[in-house]
């Protein structure tokens, strides 16, 4: 069992920056990779960013690339969100999700709201 707690969203302005974070608990953080999903109102899930255990591999929606980064600290066991460049389409609830045994998401935060103001 993997608990997973998202903290950092908020009420920003567009071009402003918000760090999201995720802190887990229960299996040993560094064995997997995680990730940063967003949903909007009447939009589809999105994959915003994902890190391999190590940290050394990562991948990014194109709506984000060059304005968000995933980091994660194993010793914190926790991963982060660096949003910077915000936009008004960033506005969603954004989870972090845990991919313990690499065949899929299957841990879930709770969310947090990101919402940019034009």
């Amino acid at each position: 069992q993997v608990q997973l707690v998202e903290s950092g969203g908020g009420l920003v302005q567009a071009g402003g920056s918000l760090r999201l974070s995720c802190a887990a608990s229960g299996r040993t953080f560094s064995s997997y990779a995680m990730g940063w999903f967003r949903l909007a109102p009447g939009k589809e899930r999105e994959l915003v960013a994902a890190i391999s255990w190590s940290g050394g591999n990562t991948v990014y929606a194109d709506s984000v690339k060059g304005r968000f980064t995933i980091s994660r600290d194993n010793a914190k066991n926790t991963v982060y969100l660096q949003m910077n460049s915000l936009k008004p389409e960033d506005t969603a609830v954004y989870y972090c999700a845990a991919d313990t045994d690499y065949d899929g998401w299957d841990y879930w935060g709770q969310g947090t709201q990101v919402t940019v103001s034009s």
